[in-house]
């Protein structure tokens, strides 16, 4: 039966009780209730809602009993928006102690009024009656109302959430991955699932986690023969007699015409006997420790009967169906096994990853530049509550920043006249010495956007030294068809390249590299049957997110983040 208040599941999307105004509520499709976004970030902020029957759920943020105990006022935010309700509860409703500490979780129902002249509410919520409460112990509740780090948060992974910056991080970057699948998808591009699960190196750095099961398989073998020892060969023997006996019996039985039963009987005597023979020469063959075959592991006998990773780049795999499809990109997580702790790295991150066919570098540099600039306008079109929340709280440039990306088109410079402009530079005395060749830091990058050109920039055509061996061999051949895109507060934000599609050339430059070949064959067929030139680029999803807030650490702008030491959840 239909609660009273709240209208049929086919009727929740839209309002179904109204007091006769234009703006009915808004009900949730799926849940029973109202998100608090829809009624306080309307236009009005929910003054026409008033005298509607809603029902809300959410944690309190704060709350306080009132007139010595007879009412309470609960501050209410359910994460749709940055915005709470005020929630007014009689104490003849429920007991009010159990609602005020914060982080309870409430569910209740009730009716909105708008609020006595001279608060700053536009819109409350009394209560009518209390659905279901989640209670909270405040004498143990992690998180107090005072204000907490976000270091001190790191140690709260699974309760951060419910703080006001982590849930606006979290809607700033659910809106970038919006944005994201949008913007490709507005243009053409096909989303490819690349593997997690890899056995080559894209980047050729060799920091890759290796997935192996012979850790474990070792530990179940040793397990296993101190519970069951090994069989001796006489065992075997006898086993293996037993299963010629058997078949011999069988043989018999039929040479004979034995009854159907019998025959049946004795094959099953036979199947029996050479299950226990497999059974006793699988037991033989567990060894403790891993394999070893000349001195070296045997991956032959791991999962994958070969050496495997963990991902730090789908884009060699997405390639594959850019010389099929044309437009793709792959967005997904991605691994370092960095023993780094700085502010801008984690072991576990997020790429975006576009690959172009019948594309150059020119293209690649036009794609970066208007997704970037997309991403930037995205967030001020659908985000704007949760950035004028940083701009309060962490970055009074945050929104500015947006608005100068969005709207100015992009430096160009050559690697060559990057490091021209930095060596000239004298006003500033860089960490890292500037000379052609190097990679440049991020100080050198960041000097760029912030001082020089005073907004994004992208650099091009890299020393071939320091980039990856796919990257497309000028005809300098010194340089590389690079680039990277530069932006203020982070630095580099995006790198990319046009790929070699020459096989004799991209050949020599994985051998010149110290790489094999072997792993990266099927990689080389794309150039030997039907080759394309082609054009990509991958943009560290979380470092966009760090130039969008403002926020300093790469830690708070992923969900669960994985680094040296720390893997919570």
């Amino acid at each position: 039966m239909e609660d009273e208040a709240t209208p049929p599941v086919h009727q929740m999307a839209a309002a179904t009780l109204t007091d006769g105004s234009d703006s009915p509520v808004q009900w949730a499709q799926f849940s029973r209730r109202v998100l608090i976004r829809t009624i306080v970030c309307r236009p009005d902020g929910g003054v026409g809602l008033s005298g509607q029957k809603v029902t809300v759920g959410g944690w309190v943020k704060t709350g306080r009993e009132q007139g010595k105990g007879s009412f309470a006022f609960l501050e209410l935010n359910d994460g749709s928006c940055p915005a709470n309700l005020q929630v007014i509860v009689d104490s003849s409703v429920t007991p009010l102690g159990q609602l005020v500490p914060t982080g309870t979780c409430v569910f209740v129902e009730g009716e909105l009024k708008k609020p006595p002249e001279g608060t700053k509410q536009n819109v409350e919520l009394r209560v009518e009656k209390v659905l279901e409460i989640g209670p909270v112990d405040p004498s143990k509740y992690p998180l107090p109302k005072t204000k907490l780090t976000l270091e001190f948060l790191r140690d709260y992974v699974h309760l951060r959430p419910r703080t006001n910056t982590i849930s606006a991080v979290a809607r700033i970057r659910n809106a970038l991955a919006y944005a994201t699948h949008t913007f490709f998808q507005k243009h053409g591009f096909l989303y490819v699932h690349t593997p997690i699960i890899t056995t080559s190196d894209c980047e050729g750095a060799g920091e890759m986690f290796q997935v192996t099961t012979l850790l474990s398989d070792a530990e179940k073998a040793e397990k296993e023969l101190k519970q069951n020892p090994p069989p001796s060969e006489a065992d075997i023997e006898a086993a293996k007699l037993l299963v010629n006996e058997k078949g011999e019996a069988v043989a018999q039985l039929k040479s004979a015409k034995a009854k159907k039963e019998e025959i049946t009987a004795s094959v099953a005597e036979l199947t029996k006997a050479k299950e226990n023979l497999s059974k006793l020469e699988e037991r033989s063959k567990l060894k403790p420790g891993i394999p070893q075959k000349d001195g070296k592991i045997d991956y032959s006998h791991d999962f994958f009967a070969r050496q495997a990773f963990l991902t730090v780049s789908g884009q060699l795999q997405v390639e594959t169906f850019a010389c099929a499809l044309s437009s793709v990109y792959t967005f997904g997580p991605t691994f370092r096994a960095e023993h780094s702790h700085t502010s801008r790295h984690l072991a576990e991150f997020w790429m975006v990853e576009p690959e172009i066919a019948f594309a150059d570098l020119e293209d690649d540099m036009n794609c970066a530049e208007a997704y970037v600039r997309f991403l930037c306008q995205w967030l001020l079109d659908n985000c704007l509550d949760d950035m004028q929340f940083m701009v309060k709280n962490f970055d009074k440039t945050a929104i500015d920043r947006l608005k100068m990306v969005s709207s100015t088109p992009f430096e160009r410079i050559s690697y060559t006249e990057a490091v021209k402009l930095l060596e000239n530079v004298t006003e500033k005395k860089f960490e890292n010495k500037v000379e052609w060749g190097i990679d440049l830091a991020s100080e050198h990058e960041r000097y760029l956007t912030e001082v020089i050109f005073k907004k994004p920039v992208i650099v091009y055509n890299y020393p071939k030294g320091i980039k990856a061996f796919y990257m497309k061999l000028n005809d300098d051949l010194k340089t590389v068809a690079a680039m990277d895109v530069l932006v203020p507060k982070v630095g580099e934000l995006i790198g990319g390249s046009q790929r070699e599609e020459r096989y004799e050339v991209i050949e020599k430059r994985i051998l010149e590299m110290g790489l094999p070949l072997e792993p990266y064959e099927w990689y080389l067929d794309l150039r030997r049957y039907g080759t394309v030139k082609h054009c990509g680029f991958g943009l560290g999803f979380e470092r966009m997110i760090l130039f969008a807030t403002g926020i300093d650490n790469i830690r708070d702008v992923i969900p669960f983040p994985r680094f040296p030491g720390r893997a919570d959840l």
